[in-house]
C-alpha cells in the first residue's frame, strides 16, 4: 500500500521550479513591477487580474479568487490531485518520484485511457503491419514523413468494422463503456461496429495533450464517403472548446512569440513541416469565443492563416471580428496568393517563401480595410464616399489612438482626402460609438462567459471574502509567521487570535516551524487544510512591509481589542432596542450599564 509522499521530496520538487516558468506554459504573463500579470485561465475576463508573485512563488486571481503555489495551479488547471500535481512538477524538474508512491496518482479516466489505447493501436497498425502498408504509402505520397507521423501520432483504421471493437473488448472494456466512447456506431439490433474504417487517423488532444477524439481522413477515391470524419461529442470531447495541436503549440509559442490559427489540421502539419511549431486549428467548425480565450491565455500575438480562396478569406474576416471582441490581441492575417491553402502553398513554393508570408502578415485593420475596399469601385465618387465613411467607422472602433491616427493617415493617402476632413468624421463616429456604448451599459445586464470547470476545493468559499477579513488580523498573522521576534512578543503577551481560522493557522505554523528547519510559506500551504489556504494566499499577495516595531504590535493589538469591543457594543445596542420595544425597564437599565462600561473601556 502506498504511503504519503515524503515532505522532503515535496519541498525539493517545489523548490526546483519557478512558478513563473510553469504558469507561462499555460498563460501569457507580462511583468508589471515585481509581479507578473495575465488573463486568468479559470474564468473569462477582458482585463488581466491573474497575478503571479515570483519572489513568494504564489499566484492569485483577484477576479475569481483562486490562488496558491505551483502545485495548486496544476491541480486547478489540469484537474489533478495533489500527488498527481507533485508528480507532474517533478517531471518538469527532471526529478524521479520515490519508489512506492506511484500508486498515489489516480489513473486516467476510462474514456481517456480507452482513447490512448486506441491511438496506440491505430499507430501500430499504420507503422508496423502489412494491413497498414497501403495507408503508409498514401501518407508518404502526401509528404507525411516518419517524424511527422510520430509527432502527430497518426494511425490507420483498417477497412474492418470490428477490429478496434475486438481489441478494446479484450482490454476489458464493457459494451456500455464502448458505446459512450464515440468510437463505435450501433445497429438497430444493438450490435457495435467501428466508426472509423479505411481512414488515416489524426488524434485530437485536450489542453493537456490527452487524446479525446479523432479525425479520420478517407484514403480511398470513393467520393460517396465523406472525405473527413470527426468523433461525435462525448463527455470528454467538445469541438467548440478544443484546438488541434494546442498542448504542443502553447509550448512552442514561448520561443516563436505567437500562435498561428489555421482552418484544418493538415495546414498545421504543413506548417510544422516548415519549421513552424506554434500552429493550431479549430476542428471543422467556426471559431468560438471559448477558443479565442484559449489563445489569449497563451499569448496576445495571434496570426490567422486560413485558406486563400473566397470562403477562407470570408472565414478569416469573421474570425478577425470575433477576436476584436476580446481586448489585448495583437492580431495578424496571412493572405496567401492564388487561392492556396497553407499545405498547398508549402508544397508549391517551399518552406522559405511560406515563412516570408508569415513574417509579412497584415494587421487585422489593414486586412479588414482591404476587404472593405474590394466591395467598392473607388473610381466612382459616390462609391468612394461610401468607402471612406465605412472605413472611418471601422477605424473609430479602435481603442488605441496611435493606431487610429496611423490608419487615418493611410486612408488619406489612399483616397486623396485631407487628414483634417477625415478627423472630423472620425470624431463624430467616435461620439456615436460612445453614446451607443453608454446606452447599452444602461439598459443591458452584462453577459457572463463561464468556462466549464468541476467543483473546486473549499478554500475559495472560506477565508477569502474581503468582508470577513480584518487588516489587523492579517498584519499580526503575517508578522507571527515571518518574524521570530514578533511571534515571541505576541506569545509573551498571551495573545490569542480572536478569529478561530487565524488561531488555527497560528497553531499550524508553530507545529510546521518546529519540524522544518527552513520553514517557508510556500511549503506551509501544502501543510494546512484547504479551507484555510485562502487566508494565507491573500495575506501573502498583499504587499506588507517586513519591518515592524513594538509600538506597531501594540497598536495592532489595541485595534483588535477596539474591534472586539465595537462588536460587543453593536450586539448590546441591538439588545437594548429589543428591551425598549418590550418596555422591559429593568433589562434596559442593565444593558445600558454594560454599554457605558464598554465605552469607558474603549476610550
Amino acid at each position: 500500500m502506498a504511503g504519503r509522499i515524503p515532505e522532503q521530496f515535496i519541498d525539493e520538487v517545489r523548490n526546483s521550479v519557478d512558478i513563473v516558468d510553469v504558469i507561462s506554459q499555460y498563460v501569457s504573463l507580462e511583468k508589471k513591477g515585481k509581479d507578473y500579470l495575465g488573463l486568468c485561465p479559470f474564468h473569462q475576463e477582458k482585463t488581466p487580474s491573474f497575478t503571479v508573485n515570483e519572489g513568494k512563488q504564489f499566484f492569485k486571481c483577484f477576479g475569481c479568487g483562486k490562488g496558491g503555489n505551483v502545485f495548486k495551479f496544476l491541480m486547478y488547471q489540469d484537474h489533478l490531485t495533489f500527488p498527481e500535481s507533485v508528480r507532474k512538477v517533478a517531471e518538469l524538474a527532471h526529478l524521479h518520484m520515490p519508489e512506492g508512491y506511484g500508486e498515489t496518482v489516480k489513473p486516467l479516466s476510462p474514456l481517456k485511457k480507452m482513447y490512448r489505447q486506441a491511438t496506440e493501436f491505430y499507430q501500430h497498425i499504420l507503422l508496423t503491419t502489412k494491413v497498414g502498408e497501403r495507408a503508409l504509402e498514401y501518407a508518404q505520397k502526401r509528404e507525411l514523413t516518419s517524424d511527422l507521423l510520430e509527432h502527430f501520432k497518426v494511425g490507420y483504421a483498417p477497412n474492418n468494422d470490428t477490429i478496434l471493437l475486438t481489441y478494446l473488448r479484450q482490454e476489458g472494456y464493457t459494451d456500455d463503456e464502448l458505446r459512450e466512447s464515440g468510437l463505435f456506431v450501433e445497429s438497430q439490433d444493438g450490435q457495435l461496429f467501428d466508426r472509423f474504417r479505411d481512414r488515416l487517423m489524426f488524434p485530437l488532444g485536450d489542453e493537456s495533450g490527452y487524446t479525446v477524439g479523432f479525425s479520420g481522413r478517407r484514403i480511398s477515391n470513393d467520393k460517396t464517403i465523406a472525405k473527413y470524419m470527426n468523433s461525435p461529442e462525448t463527455k470528454i470531447f467538445n469541438k467548440s472548446k478544443l484546438l488541434f495541436h494546442f498542448a504542443e503549440a502553447k509550448k512552442a509559442a514561448r520561443s516563436e512569440k505567437h500562435l498561428i490559427l489555421y482552418e484544418g489540421y493538415m495546414d498545421v502539419i504543413a506548417a510544422y513541416k516548415a519549421g513552424i511549431k506554434s500552429g493550431v486549428a479549430s476542428m471543422g467548425t467556426s471559431l468560438t469565443t471559448e477558443q479565442v480565450y484559449m489563445l489569449r491565455r497563451i499569448t496576445p500575438n495571434v496570426l490567422i492563416n486560413y485558406d486563400g480562396d473566397p470562403p477562407g478569406i470570408h472565414a478569416a474576416e469573421r474570425a478577425t471580428k470575433l477576436f476584436g471582441q476580446v481586448q489585448g490581441f495583437n492580431l495578424g492575417i496571412i493572405v496567401l496568393p492564388e487561392n492556396l491553402d497553407p499545405d498547398e502553398y508549402v508544397k508549391k513554393y517551399g518552406v522559405e517563401k511560406y515563412q516570408a508570408e508569415v513574417a509579412g502578415a497584415l494587421s487585422s485593420m489593414d486586412f479588414l480595410l482591404e476587404r472593405l475596399a474590394n466591395q467598392y469601385n473607388l473610381h466612382n465618387d459616390r462609391e468612394k464616399l461610401g468607402y471612406i465613411t465605412a472605413s472611418v467607422q471601422m477605424i473609430a472602433g479602435l481603442n488605441d489612438p496611435v493606431a487610429a491616427d496611423l490608419y487615418l493617415d493611410k486612408l488619406a493617402r489612399q483616397t486623396g482626402v485631407t487628414r483634417e476632413s477625415l478627423k472630423v468624421t472620425f470624431v463624430r463616429e467616435r461620439r456615436k460609438l460612445q453614446r451607443a456604448k453608454n446606452h447599452q451599459q444602461a439598459y443591458q445586464a452584462p453577459k457572463s462567459l463561464p468556462i466549464d470547470r468541476p467543483s473546486e476545493p473549499k478554500e475559495e468559499q472560506a477565508g477569502t471574502d474581503l468582508e470577513t477579513r480584518n487588516p489587523a488580523l492579517d498584519r499580526l498573522l503575517y508578522l507571527f509567521i515571518h518574524s521570530d521576534e514578533a511571534r515571541d512578543y505576541l506569545l509573551s503577551q498571551q495573545f490569542l487570535f480572536p478569529d478561530e481560522r487565524y488561531a488555527k493557522l497560528a497553531e499550524f505554523w508553530l507545529k510546521y516551524h518546529q519540524t522544518h528547519e527552513e520553514a517557508e510559506v510556500t511549503g506551509f500551504i501544502d501543510f494546512i487544510p484547504e479551507e484555510l489556504q485562502g487566508i494565507i494566499i491573500n495575506m501573502e499577495m498583499i504587499s506588507m512591509p517586513p519591518d515592524y516595531s513594538k509600538r506597531e504590535l501594540d497598536d495592532q493589538l489595541r485595534a483588535l481589542e477596539k474591534s472586539k469591543i465595537d462588536q460587543q457594543l453593536n450586539d448590546l445596542l441591538n439588545q437594548l432596542k429589543d428591551a425598549q420595544r418590550k418596555q422591559d425597564n429593568s433589562l434596559e437599565l442593565e444593558i445600558a450599564q454594560k454599554v457605558i462600561a464598554l465605552r469607558r473601556k474603549k476610550f
